[in-house]
């Protein structure tokens, strides 16, 4: 199976993430952007990413892929069958998607994508204004629906929710806006235990040794 895309994106993440837990080899690849290869064209039509190659099977979108999978490999499995745990795996996989990091794109592209990687400035008003307005509600929800000590969002075990919940909170993190402990005292315990897990944790330290690596070096101020 191959992953295209980097996990700098939550979706991408996520899907690493996903695939990681379901235990099948897989293996990462770039889209190849601005010249995407032609094996990321013909599993993505519209060069979204990630998209996905399992044989000669193509697929598109992070949750279509993550379906895909917890069919294909039903051990363990992470999208439940019992109807409501089904039901809330797929609402907190669209509030990931949607919500959550919709509101952390406006900050990473702007702060982090146009500037280091496009060469043009970010809009600081856009990420301002995201940070401002639009996460502390969404930190405020997940603080309501979070377990408290080795609960999961979605039934007994770990599912595509907390998968899916878990990922945006890395780019909040690579953006240094840290969870305050004391506003939000379960998301903390909670995020940091999904995020610790082995199909998390080795991503997010290649994340962070990229961004270090890309990071702007300070220019020399005239004598």
């Amino acid at each position: 199976m191959i992953i295209f895309g980097s996990t700098l994106s939550p979706f991408v993440r996520k899907t690493a993430a996903f695939v990681r837990e379901k235990a099948p080899a897989s293996d990462l690849q770039p889209t190849g952007i601005p010249n995407p290869s032609p094996e990321f064209c013909a599993a993505s039509p519209f060069r979204k990413m990630p998209a996905f190659q399992d044989g000669d099977y193509c697929l598109a979108d992070s949750s279509a892929i993550c379906h895909y999978v917890d069919a294909q490999y039903p051990e363990p499995q992470l999208i439940p069958a019992e109807p409501r745990a089904r039901g809330k795996v797929i609402w907190f996989d669209e509030f990931s998607d949607t919500i959550m990091a919709a509101c952390g794109t406006k900050m990473f592209f702007n702060r982090i994508v146009a500037p280091r990687f496009m060469g043009r400035p970010g809009d600081e008003t856009i990420a301002q204004a995201a940070e401002r307005d639009e996460l502390p509600p969404i930190l405020d929800y997940v603080e309501t629906v979070v377990p408290d000590g080795d609960g999961y969002l979605a039934g007994d075990t770990l599912t595509l929710a907390d998968i899916a919940v878990a990922s945006p909170f890395v780019n909040l993190s690579h953006l240094a806006i840290e969870l305050d402990s004391s506003l939000h005292p379960k998301t903390f315990a909670y995020v940091q235990r999904i995020l610790s897990r082995p199909s998390f944790a080795p991503l997010v330290e290649k994340e962070i040794a990229f961004l270090e690596k890309t990071a702007p070096q300070p220019q020399p101020q005239p004598a």
